[in-house]
């Protein structure tokens, strides 16, 4: 009971913190989790995880090994996060060289040439464009390509950045359903035998409704920066003039000879990514000494542009670390495994013929509290052999499993979404309250679907 109490109260502190703006996200995501931790330790629990880590029979371990437990859970929290923290390392600095080069002002100058200076047509155009690009299935991969070409437009035309952050990870949330994807691909594998095509075909209508709500949403963000903004009724000239209205600095920085050297360098890195055939850190520290050696080819003149981008590299690498300290001390001392348990067992058993949207109720805190790894692999299970006592199929369950994924994205404990804060340059928790009622009608719009189609019934 007590470590479900700390499990539930370092998230809840963690998140107040973020949202009041009080802790910066690195600082708040590691002191938080190792305070409670301590205060855990100190009331007598993770005994039996330490004795395990540290290697040691249970009589022997007391508060003190138990904090050298932390340190070994720590390492192991950042074990698996130091691949993704190294990827976006190379992959944060080699799209800072290409914007550094002009490689996307040719497209950015096409896009704000079609929009005419009129927000609606910008906000709407970047729904699709995410849309598009998230079809990869990678959060990554896509925050990268969106934002390397509208984020420019976004400067130029003086429109709010927010709306950008709030849009591409909105249809991202939704795509990231699709089978080849993180959550999906959990369920397929934890209940043996799903048809993979049956659960598509019943994700996609959902998918459809969210991804044309998301984009209503977008018309009508567009329409507010139109009220705020105007349309600039840009000619081309003024076009021409906007985009000639650089620093000198700027300038000596481009490479427009280099730009089809560049793009092929580009492209090829985006093809391998998608397509798998190299790890993602490869690819792009590849990429990077390629465009360092390719573009900048003075050591002084490469060694600016290493230390004049490290900002950007920082921000969110030293997120992606803190996450990994979060997840390595909420997982390993038993605090996730209590928090999942919590989840279940709030429900009364006379509640059993609602189980299959109970399952989608409390998919959305454990896709938010919790990592994928955590809810799929650990909360999932227990809930579809509940359902199979109330009579609920586990297809059933892993479909409404996978809905609460509205919110995933929302996490602290999602990686990628510290690329999207640290280029927009936005606040987390300001980005969280400005999606939160977006995202909840993406979940109105997921169980409305399942029910009307009959995919999670209403009761048994």
């Amino acid at each position: 009971m007590l470590i479900t109490i700390i499990a539930w109260s370092t998230v809840i502190v963690f998140m107040a913190l973020i949202l009041a703006k009080k802790m910066h996200p690195f600082t708040a995501i590691v002191l938080i989790p190792l305070l409670f931790s301590l205060i855990g330790a100190f009331a007598g629990l993770y005994q039996a995880p330490a004795a395990k880590a540290l290697k040691l029979p249970l009589d022997q371990v007391g508060t003190w090994e138990v904090t050298q437990a932390f340190g070994i859970w720590i390492k192991m929290g950042l074990t698996r996060t130091s691949g993704t923290a190294f990827m976006l390392f190379f992959a944060i600095l080699f799209f800072c060289l290409m914007l550094n080069v002009g490689l996307f002002d040719p497209l950015t100058k096409r896009i704000v040439k079609i929009a005419k200076g009129d927000p609606v047509r910008v906000l709407v155009g970047t729904s699709v464009l995410s849309t598009v690009v998230s079809l990869s299935g990678d959060g990554t991969t896509t925050t990268l390509i969106c934002c390397s070409a509208l984020v420019p437009i976004y400067k130029r035309l003086g429109l709010k950045m927010m709306n950008l952050a709030v849009i591409l990870i909105l249809q991202n949330t939704i795509l990231n359903l699709l089978p080849w994807s993180g959550p999906t691909a959990r369920v397929i594998a934890v209940i043996e035998g799903i048809d993979v095509q049956a659960l598509l075909n019943a994700l996609l209508p959902g998918m459809i409704l969210a991804i044309l709500f998301v984009t209503a949403g977008s018309y009508y963000l567009g329409l507010t920066e139109r009220r705020r903004l105007g349309i600039q009724s840009l000619t081309g000239d003024d076009i021409d003039r906007m985009f000639s209205e650089t620093s000198s600095e700027e300038d000596a920085l481009k490479r427009p000879n280099l730009a089809p050297l560049n793009a092929i360098l580009t492209i090829s890195a985006l093809v391998l990514l998608i397509a798998g055939v190299f790890d993602p850190v490869f690819i792009f520290l590849t990429g990077t000494v390629l465009a360092l050696a390719i573009n900048y080819r003075t050591l002084n003149a490469q060694k600016e542009r290493i230390y004049a981008n490290s900002g950007d590299v920082l921000q969110t690498v030293i997120m992606v670390i803190g996450a990994g300290v979060f997840m390595g001390l909420f997982t390993n001392s038993g605090m996730s495994d209590a928090m999942a348990a919590s989840l279940v067992d709030v429900v009364p058993q006379s509640m059993g013929r609602f189980w299959g949207l109970i399952v989608v109720l409390i998919s959305a805190p454990g896709g938010f509290f919790l990592s994928n790894d955590a809810f799929f692999y650990g909360v999932l299970p227990v809930l579809v052999e509940a359902g199979k006592i109330y009579g609920f199929t586990p297809f059933q369950i892993g479909f409404a499993s996978l809905l609460g994924q509205a919110f995933h994205m929302l996490s602290p404990l999602t990686a990628f979404i510290y690329i999207l804060l640290g280029i927009t340059q936005v606040d987390m928790g300001e980005w969280q309250k400005a999606c939160f009622g977006w995202t909840v009608g993406i979940f109105v719009v997921f169980i409305a679907t399942a029910l009307m189609l009959g995919v999670v019934p209403l009761y048994r």
